[in-house]
């Protein structure tokens, strides 16, 4: 149970921290951060968490880490179901908060940094780039994250690449897909945008996970003597 408390909690870091910056500061009128700072704000919800609550749950925050993981032999099967449930319920709870907030002045949430592709793509990008994006951006992050916090990587610096990993994920993909690499995250914000983020779901549920199975099916033969 503490794990999954964990990750619920580590989750909802995420989702407010990453998403909240694009809905609420991102386009801020003369001052605000822009795609830089919405990268930025993504790695370091992930560098504070693994740093405060990686030793409880292992910090995945992601259904599809999850899935890397146990694709890597990290992780058992029984984690999976538990883990994610917490990882969606997480997310979902600070997209209520951050819903909350964002009307906080009348505004409407717009896109709500809802992840899509074709019209809804930040850069209008085709399905097609969406799939290949998402799919080796899940597929550097589990590579990363598994090389991270391998026994035999130099000690105390896992936090640091995963969270850099991600501020850089997030500043190739963002036009792309407002990147997700992230089922949990994807999900939050479609539950409040409806209709076409619905619709769209389905991508950026399967081709995360697709990728991060990958990743740890390759990290998994590179370890092997």
């Amino acid at each position: 149970m503490k794990k999954n408390v964990a990750e619920f909690i580590g989750t909802f870091w995420l989702v407010l921290g990453g998403c909240g910056s694009a809905v609420l500061a991102a386009n801020f009128p003369n001052i605000g951060i822009g795609l830089v700072g919405v990268s930025l704000a993504f790695g370091l919800t992930v560098l504070t968490i693994v740093y405060s609550l990686g030793h409880i749950s292992g910090a995945h925050l992601n259904p599809a880490v999850t899935f890397g993981l146990w694709a890597g032999g990290r992780v058992s099967g029984k984690s999976i179901l538990p883990y994610i449930v917490s990882q969606i319920l997480g997310g979902i709870a600070a997209a209520a908060v951050l819903y909350v907030i964002a009307t906080g002045n009348g505004s409407d949430i717009g896109n709500f940094a809802a992840n899509g592709y074709g019209e809804h793509s930040p850069g209008g990008y085709s399905m097609l780039a969406a799939i290949v994006s998402e799919f080796v951006m899940t597929f550097m992050f589990l590579i990363v994250i598994l090389g991270a916090t391998d026994e035999n990587a130099p000690k105390g610096f896992a936090g640091v690449a995963i969270g850099l990993a991600l501020t850089l994920i997030h500043l190739i993909s963002i036009p792309v897909t407002n990147t997700s690499v992230n089922p949990a995250r994807s999900i939050s914000q479609a539950v409040f945008v409806g209709d076409w983020a619905i619709s769209q779901l389905w991508l950026f549920i399967l081709i995360p996970i697709l990728g991060a199975l990958a990743a740890g099916v390759v990290y998994k033969t590179l370890q092997s003597k």
